[in-house]
C-alpha cells in the first residue's frame, strides 16, 4: 500500500532504515533479535587497513540523553574482513555497506580498491571523520580542503556507490556536503558523533581515556536535524540522516528536514529491534498522511 523504497544512483534499497556504523556490529550480532535481510542496509562497523586495537579502557561513559564513546575504531584490518567477515554477510538479502576509515589518504585508497572486488558490497560509507596524522590529527572532515583530498582520492578509484560521513564538528556543514557532491560523492550521511568529554568530579578526572570521545543519542538529534536540513539546501544528493533516532517519529523528522533515508546507532543498544519497529512505524505514519512513497515527505518541512 505504500512504497517504502528509495535509491542512491542505480543502488536501492528495499526501505530506508539503516544501521549505523559501530551499533550493529556486522549484522550476525543482531541475527537472535532481527531479521537483517529486513533492514534497507546495514553499515558495519569501521574498517581500516591495518589491525586496531582501539584505545585503552575506559571509553564508553553514560551521559544526559546520550553517551560518549572513544572505542578508536577497533577492528581487524581490511584483509581480515575479507576473508573470514565477507563470507559470513554476505548471504543477507539486503545492502550491506563498510564504513571505511583511515589515518592517510592512502589507507582509504586502498581498503576502497580492495573492496571494488567484493560483489555482496555495493557500496562504501567514507568515514572523513578520522584525525589525518599528517595534519597534526585534525579530522579530515573539518575543512573543505582536507575533505577534497581523501574523497576524490577515493572516487579515482572507487567504482561503486560511495556515501560520505560528515563530521558535525564543524561551523558550516553544508559547505564540506557541497565538496563531497562536488569531488563524486553518490549521498552524504550526517552526523557523526558530536564531541564531548565527562568528568568524575570526586576523583577529578576525565571519564574516558582519551578525555574527550563521540556524544550519541538522543541529546544529539536538535543539532543533527538542524544540519540535515541545511544540506538539504546546498546539495541535491540523497542525504541519509542520523543523530539521536529512537521511534519512528524521529525517523519522520529526518525526512521532514530532507533527509531520503536514516540510520539508527544508540537505539540498538537499548532496544536490539528498534529498527524493524521504525520501520513498522514509518509505514504507519505514511499510511495515516496518505504518502505512497517516502519521497514525497522528504523535505516537506512547512517553515
Amino acid at each position: 500500500m505504500v512504497d517504502l523504497s528509495f535509491k542512491i544512483k542505480d543502488l536501492y534499497f528495499k526501505n530506508p532504515v539503516l544501521t549505523a556504523s559501530g551499533t550493529f556490529g556486522y549484522g550476525p550480532e543482531f541475527d537472535d533479535f532481527v531479521d537483517v535481510s529486513e533492514l534497507g542496509g546495514v553499515i558495519v562497523k569501521g574498517t581500516t587497513l591495518e589491525h586496531r586495537e582501539g584505545n585503552p579502557y575506559p571509553r564508553m561513559a553514560e551521559t544526559p540523553s546520550g553517551m560518549l564513546n572513544a572505542v578508536g575504531l577497533q577492528n581487524k584490518g581490511i584483509d581480515y574482513f575479507i576473508k573470514h567477515i565477507y563470507s559470513e554477510i554476505k548471504s543477507y538479502k539486503t545492502n550491506m555497506i563498510v564504513n571505511v576509515s583511515g589515518s592517510a589518504v592512502k589507507d582509504y585508497v586502498e581498503v576502497a580498491e580492495k573492496l571494488n572486488h567484493l560483489d555482496a558490497i555495493p557500496a562504501i560509507e567514507l568515514n572523513i571523520s578520522c584525525p589525518n596524522v599528517k595534519e597534526g590529527g585534525m579530522a579530515f572532515g573539518t575543512s573543505c580542503e582536507s575533505a577534497q583530498s581523501v574523497i576524490s582520492a577515493v572516487r579515482k578509484v572507487y567504482k561503486k556507490v560511495m556515501i560520505v560521513k560528515l563530521s558535525p564538528n564543524v561551523t558550516d556543514i553544508a559547505s564540506i556536503a557541497k565538496t563531497a557532491e562536488d569531488e563524486g560523492a553518490d549521498a552524504v550521511s550526517l552526523i557523526n558523533t558530536l564531541l564531548g568529554m565527562a568528568i568524575d568530579a570526586e576523583k577529578r578526572r576525565p571519564i574516558l581515556s582519551t578525555v574527550t570521545g563521540g556524544l550519541s543519542g538522543p541529546a544529539v538529534k536538535p543539532v543533527a536535524l538542524r544540519m540535515v536540513w541545511q544540506v538539504s539546501k546546498a546539495v541535491k544528493i540523497p542525504i541519509i540522516g542520523l543523530g539521536g533516532i529512537m521511534n519512528a517519529t524521529d525517523a519522520i523528522e529526518f525526512f521532514l528536514a530532507g533527509a531520503s533515508a536514516i540510520q539508527i546507532g544508540t537505539a540498538n543498544f537499548i532496544d536490539p529491534e528498534i529498527s524493524i519497529k521504525v520501520i513498522k512505524g514509518i509505514e504507519e505514519y505514511m499510511l495515516r498522511h496518505n504518502f505512497k512513497t517516502i519521497d514525497e515527505m522528504v523535505g516537506k518541512l512547512e517553515c
